[in-house]
């Protein structure tokens, strides 16, 4: 019912910049906040930057200066611009959302509930090469 898409990613050389968009579809109510992930081989998923309800952002360190997180509430749509791009930026980065939807009490019955839940995007590929 709710499904979240990026796109943006692709292969770059250091110091380069690419932009990630992320667009939140469904009967969505309320997104109270969203977020950018990226998990390197080997390596834990780590939050790179997220942004609240509020407007309140916040970065990793590594990121700090780089990086900036936006998003357009009418197209329920969060973005991430990447700029100066290094080789350790490398990783698949997954988009997450916090959010509220409309649920059918049961499938086909046209009756609808209110639900808050956390969604996960299906990734997309950064590579920043050296």
């Amino acid at each position: 019912q709710v499904q979240l898409v990026e796109s943006g990613g692709g292969l770059v050389q250091p110091g380069g910049s690419l932009r990630l968009s992320c667009a939140a579809s469904g009967r969505i109510v309320s997104i109270y906040g969203m977020g950018w992930y990226r998990q390197a081989p080997g390596k834990q998923r780590e939050l790179v930057a997220s942004i609240t309800n509020g407007g309140s952002t916040n970065y990793a360190d590594s990121v700090k200066g780089r990086f900036t997180i936006s998003r357009d509430n009418a197209k329920n749509t969060v973005y991430l611009q990447m700029n100066s791009l290094k080789p350790e930026d490398t990783a698949v980065y997954y988009c997450n959302a916090d959010l509220e939807f409309l649920s059918e009490t049961y499938s086909g019955s046209g009756y609808y509930k209110r639900s808050r839940s956390t969604y996960w995007g299906q990734g997309t590929q950064v590579t920043v090469s050296s």
